[in-house]
């Protein structure tokens, strides 16, 4: 990071010189407090599991003459209730995979901690801006994946430009992440296994931690917008591991007499391997170079006044396993629901449904998920990274957020997965995968 703000610095001179605004201070305190509850029940002798923790974050953002802009954010964690959550599952042998990442997976024993969030420079005017420094993103494949008691971000630069008719280009170099449930910034390569690793294609517990090299992530996005129809299209490049292509297409159209709008998407990715997959190593390896993945995602929704309907349909196929480490963010699909994620499949068949309902002169909406997921065999390592069975998953819950006080949420979400097929399934299959009721109760008060 100190590079990337030293090269940033040398050119304040010259952007300086050439602007015209008027010179003037903001300063603005942000603060974002959350409280996050989640429990998670199983079947007969399973180890159920429960944690309350809550995190601030303190910190602010300076503007100056309306283009200069820093801003530093340093979160504090804690574990303020929780079962133990470093116990192995007495059936299954398996660690917990939900309340403990609420903390920091790098020390699950540690019960407070903090770590630098934010720290940025940036300069912007109505055509181009740059950024340097740890902050948020949110792209296709690297994204904050705020489930947790913070998000992931990521250490490096971001620069966009836009020219006329809305058409904006966007490039992020990124060295360093600080995943979401941890305490530390990682290099790219130490990122990659902080999350349940699954079974490597000879069906042995995959040994890629702390040994992938991969140095920098390059991403490149452009997008358009008119009237109705809207574009993006961005390409994920991980040093030594892959390069995932994305493009995404949405049509809408509307009846003002009954207030619908109407929505069709289309999404289509093509993945392939890059270097020696993150180890010369074949044992050591995160992804065979020699993969080749591809991927088609579909929307139909409607939206009007207090409904907001879609339905999602995702094929994924090719050679090997399409690979987006699950510590970089959630699935880009239409189909991707909370709580679950459909990467580490050789192929995939997904259909999912949504609806939310907002309760006419309130602040409150409920929303249900509703998903099929057809995944490969799970006696084939080689094509099921994470030996996770095919499988529903219902998600309901609620979001309200007072109008007297609009810096406060509040946030409900009840889980339940369920095997396809009546399979007969290990207690591995069955522990962290399914057969469970998963609950979050979440509040968040924001003041900036």
């Amino acid at each position: 990071m100190r590079k990337f703000l030293l090269g940033f610095l040398y050119f304040i001179p010259f952007l300086t010189l050439a602007q015209q605004s008027e010179r003037k201070l903001a300063v603005n305190p942000e603060v974002h407090f959350r409280m996050f509850w989640m429990n998670t029940s199983y079947p007969g002798e399973f180890k159920d599991d429960y944690a309350l923790g809550s995190s601030l974050n303190l910190g602010g953002k300076l503007n100056y003459a309306n283009h200069w802009e820093f801003r530093v954010g340093y979160r504090v964690f804690a574990n303020l209730w929780s079962s133990n959550l470093t116990a192995s599952d007495p059936v299954s042998g398996g660690g917990n995979r939900y309340e403990v990442g609420l903390f920091d997976l790098l020390n699950p024993k540690d019960r407070f901690f903090g770590k630098l969030e934010k720290f940025s420079l940036g300069y912007s005017n109505a055509n181009w801006g740059i950024t340097v420094g740890r902050m948020a993103i949110e792209t296709d494949w690297i994204n904050g994946q705020d489930g947790r008691l913070s998000p992931t971000g990521i250490e490096g630069a971001n620069v966009w430009f836009s020219i006329k008719d809305q058409l904006k280009f966007s490039a992020w170099g990124i060295s360093k992440m600080s995943v979401r449930g941890t305490s530390e910034w990682l290099s790219v390569g130490e990122s990659i296994g902080v999350f349940p690793v699954g079974r490597n294609p000879t069906g042995e517990v995959s040994q890629y931690v702390g040994k992938t090299s991969s140095d920098w992530l390059a991403i490149a996005e452009v997008a358009k917008e008119w009237e109705s129809f809207s574009m993006n299209v961005s390409n994920t490049l991980a040093q030594n591991i892959s390069n995932t292509i994305w493009a995404q297409g949405e049509k809408r159209w509307g009846n003002e007499q009954n207030g619908i709008t109407w929505l069709w998407g289309v999404q289509a990715g093509f993945q392939f391997g890059l270097g020696d997959g993150g180890n010369e190593n074949p044992i050591f390896r995160y992804k065979d170079p020699e993969d080749r993945n591809w991927a088609i995602s579909t929307r139909l929704g409607l939206k009007n006044s207090t409904w907001n309907l879609n339905l999602n349909y995702t094929k994924t196929g090719g050679k090997g396993i399409w690979h987006s480490p699950r510590e970089w963010g959630k699935d880009a699909w239409y189909t991707f629901i909370p709580r679950e994620r459909n990467e580490g499949f050789s192929s995939l068949d997904a259909l999912t449904a949504f609806a939310e309902y907002s309760f006419p002169n309130t602040t409150l909406r409920a929303f249900a998920h509703l998903g099929f997921h057809w995944l490969p065999p799970l006696e084939v390592p080689s094509e099921n990274k994470y030996n996770m069975p095919s499988y529903r998953q219902l998600n309901v819950g609620v979001k309200y957020s007072p109008k007297a006080i609009s810096s406060l949420d509040f946030q409900l979400l009840v889980m339940n997965k369920e095997a396809l097929k009546n399979q007969e399934l290990t207690a591995r299959q069955i522990y962290n995968k399914v057969q469970m009721i998963h609950i979050n109760g979440i509040i968040n008060w924001r003041w900036n």
